[in-house]
Parts: C-alpha cells; structure tokens; sequence
C-alpha cells in the first residue's frame, strides 16, 4: 500500500481554524457544565472520529463526569457516503440505565447513524440522552436527530482532521480542512 500524500496536496481550504475551535470548545464545555450541574454525567464518545474533540472538551467540562466509548460503523472503507447499515463494533462497559447520558460525536450529516445509536442507547433507559457534536451539516439530513450542543454548522463538503479521517490519515490536523475534489480519488 502506497504512502499517504501530503494532506497540503489535498486540501482545498481551511473551513475551521486551529484558533476558532480552542475559542468554541471551552464555550460548548461551559454550557455542559452548566446545564449538568448536579447531575451524574456520562460522555459517550463515538470512536474514532471524536477522540480529539472529547479530549479537547473534557478538559473544559468542570463537573464530574465519566467517559466511555462506542465504535460505530455505517461507512465503507474510503467510502464518502453511508451505507445505511449501521454495525456497533464496541460496545458500553458501563451501565447507563439512570444516568444522564451525553453523546459526544465529531460530526452529524444525514442523521442517520446517530439516530441509531439514540434508539440504542434510549433502550437501555437513561436518565437523560442528548448529542454534542463538534460539526452539523444540517442541510444533509435525513433523519430527524436533535443536537443540543453543537460546535459548527458546516456546508456539505467533504472535511477532514481534528480527529476526521481522509483514507484513516489526517485526523492529527490541529484544524478542520475540506477536501480538493479535484486532487482527491477515493480508494478502490
């Protein structure tokens, strides 16, 4: 298998800056913390796509709070759209019946994969469930998915880094970067 390319031969723009999202994460970490006062909170983290954003938002959050990870998948590889069928490739170990859960995802488009999961995770009776994700391509979505912290309403383009993969590369990127058209081809 050939090397990556640089991702700089790749990349058409800088749709979210290094600066703009260490300026809204501590925003989105305080209205968590607010908001949860009190409460026994869960986050939920959507490998592998939001381990930088979970990081990163935290180290924001200044209530207590536990973490636990769920690897979901509804892409193929190299694949741009879903497939529809979502797999769930790790599951909890914790129980979440009682808890108020808050499900941490990189990014929500046709809604259709976190639509899942909430039905799962609904089905195991929490005290409380609702979404923070870190980008909202709101004009992609199919199903109805309601997001109660949101970091980015993006357009529909093709992004990656800030823990959003090209290929498995790039989520290392410290911004979030759209995809050429032009120089990109997707894997066979």
């Amino acid at each position: 298998m050939p090397l990556p390319r640089p991702y700089t031969e790749l990349l058409s723009e800088v749709l979210i800056t290094e600066e703009q999202l260490q300026k809204r994460i501590p925003e989105l970490g305080a209205e968590i913390s607010r908001d949860y006062q009190g409460e026994d909170l869960l986050l939920i983290c959507i490998l592998r796509g939001g381990v930088m954003f979970l990081t990163d938002l935290m180290r924001h959050i200044t209530i207590p709070h536990a973490v636990d990870f769920m690897a979901v998948s509804s892409y193929g590889a190299g694949a741009r759209e879903t497939s529809g069928q979502v797999r769930i490739t790790l599951d909890l170990t914790m129980d979440i019946m009682g808890r108020d859960v808050l499900l941490v995802e990189d990014i929500v488009d046709s809604g259709n994969t976190i639509a899942s999961v909430l039905s799962l995770l609904d089905s195991r009776q929490p005290r409380s469930l609702r979404v923070c994700s870190l980008l909202d391509k709101a004009e992609m979505r199919q199903a109805v998915v309601p997001i109660h912290y949101t970091g980015f309403q993006i357009p529909n383009k093709f992004v990656f880094g800030y823990g959003l993969d090209l290929d498995e590369y790039y989520r290392n990127l410290p911004f979030i970067g759209v995809v050429d058209p032009k120089k990109y081809t997707p894997p066979k």
